[in-house]
């Protein structure tokens, strides 16, 4: 079987394997926590668990190593704080504490190879953006071209959903 094979990707895991998992890309914006809490709330009614993955992207200061240093690093403890901060979250929705994913480098890149390397993700989970910018990166990719498919669904909530229609959704 190749790494990219996605057959053992099971809906309802049978018993003793692992519970899947609702993947949610965190990076500190009001519609990233609009998909944890769907993701949450799916996870409790399905008897799923949550992982929370944080991607940090190369600088620019590539030339000032110094700086370069400094930067990443706070950028993972800012990574760090917000994934503490949302799992506490993901804990009081589900009962369950989330996985907690960082990686380094581009998004797409990084969330195609974790979706390939974890076959227990059954279900990658973004919101779109609700500002004049678009839906995001991220929910632009989804829908772009097949080439950029990723090998498992996507739900994708409106950003602007409120708890209780959260709720009634999930």
């Amino acid at each position: 079987m190749s790494d990219k094979d996605t057959s053992d990707r099971s809906p309802t895991p049978n018993k003793g394997e692992p519970l899947r998992k609702f993947l949610v890309v965190v990076d500190g914006t009001p519609e990233s926590e609009v998909a944890l809490k769907f993701a949450a709330r799916r996870a409790l009614h399905t008897n799923g668990v949550v992982a929370l993955f944080a991607i940090l992207e190369p600088g620019d200061f590539q030339h000032w190593l110094g700086v370069e240093s400094i930067m990443r690093e706070e950028a993972r403890q800012e990574a760090e704080a917000i994934l503490h901060r949302l799992a506490a979250q993901v804990n009081d929705l589900t009962g369950r504490l989330p996985e907690l994913i960082i990686r380094e480098g581009k998004k797409a890149e990084q969330l195609k190879e974790l979706i390939e390397e974890d076959h227990s993700i059954a279900i990658l989970v973004l919101a779109a953006g609700t500002g004049k910018e678009g839906p995001g990166p991220l929910v632009q990719l989804v829908a772009s071209a097949a080439e950029n498919a990723f090998p498992i669904p996507v739900t994708v909530v409106p950003g602007s959903l409120t708890d209780e229609e959260i709720e009634v959704l999930a």
